[in-house]
């Protein structure tokens, strides 16, 4: 079954001779519980196909149909939800709060939600991540991965259906790199979620159960790896 797909999905900016098409007629789709790995060289457009899968970025045209919706019929502020229940975003660069505790950090979707938090989920989530000695520890008192692993946990915390994440590892050395890969790996499996990283390590990669190769804003191959490699 597929939970995301997109159709004839393009992004452009700049109008003229300064067009550039970042994302060209794509149409892509992913099953649910699938673990994807999405790479191309800089500026292939990579960055932009995730802002758009997430609900980041509006599309200059096509669809980002996820759970049979196409999420840019919702007005903005319907949207913002959708991000917030149904999408878990990690990045790069760690973002997170710096006067919050990791625990704080984690449960911080839930709290601009108002919802009322499952401390039994968020117990299980930190103990998971390796976060469970370091709940009240502020961003400034944690190592680049400690961080890392916070903002895992607050793309977990409210279950979201996909989890998007942008060169997670990038900051991190080889050691981390691999702890943060296998802990995503198992908190998706655990927890039956959809995992879409975009990644330059092919290390990386290969652990997925489909690589996408994109360049110039297009498809240009995709690979089913081994089965052995599969998550699900």
């Amino acid at each position: 079954m597929d939970i995301l797909k997109t159709v004839d999905l393009c992004k452009s900016y700049g109008k003229g001779n300064n067009k550039i098409d970042a994302i060209k007629n794509m149409n892509l789709s992913v099953k649910q519980g699938e673990f994807v790995a999405i790479i191309g060289p800089s500026g292939s457009g990579k960055s932009t196909l995730l802002h758009l899968l997430g609900g980041v970025d509006r599309p200059t045209s096509g669809k980002v149909i996820i759970d049979g919706e196409d999420i840019y019929n919702y007005k903005e502020k319907q949207l913002a939800i959708f991000r917030r229940r149904k999408v878990g975003f990690i990045f790069q660069f760690y973002n997170l709060i710096p006067v919050l505790t990791a625990r704080e950090n984690i449960e911080l979707p839930l709290l601009m939600d108002n919802k009322k938090i499952d401390k039994a989920y968020i117990n299980d989530l930190m103990n998971i991540l390796g976060l469970e000695n370091r709940k009240k520890h502020l961003p400034s008192e944690l190592s680049g991965g400690q961080q890392q692993r916070v903002s895992i946990g607050r793309a977990l915390a409210y279950k979201p259906s996909i989890i998007l994440a942008d060169e997670p590892t990038g900051n991190l050395d080889s050691k981390n790199s691999r702890e943060i890969i296998d802990l995503l790996k198992l908190s998706v499996r655990r927890y039956h979620q959809t995992l879409i990283i975009i990644t330059h390590d092919l290390n990386i990669a290969s652990q997925a159960d489909r690589i996408i190769s994109i360049n110039d804003g297009i498809i240009t191959n995709e690979e089913v790896m081994d089965n052995e490699k599969h998550l699900f």
